[in-house]
């Protein structure tokens, strides 16, 4: 599966006009996400080049700001936790 989960970006549409738009993100140093893999993951991290677009959009002088990954193996596994069964897909798509 591939798929975009823009997390700390605010855009939409507009209710009344059905415009896109963009909002200055929430985001604050020290602000996080923490995730579980339960399968083997590939994952890409991405800052909107553009900077802040709330201001303007795809700027030169916008402020970017740097972004930390950090990969941890749990100790053990959580409580109950159990692998997730294969998916029964049978690789037939676009045949």
């Amino acid at each position: 599966m591939h798929d975009v989960l823009n997390l700390f970006m605010c855009t939409g549409f507009t209710r009344n006009t059905g415009q896109y738009f963009m909002k200055a993100s929430p985001v604050r140093p020290g602000d996080y996400l923490e995730f579980f893999a339960e399968i083997d993951l590939l994952g890409n991290m991405s800052a909107c080049p553009g900077g802040d677009c709330s201001s303007e959009h795809s700027s030169d002088t916008a402020p970017c700001y740097p972004l930390t990954v950090e990969i941890y193996k749990p100790q053990g596994l959580p409580k109950g936790w159990q692998a997730p069964q294969v998916n029964g897909y049978d690789r037939s798509h676009g045949l």
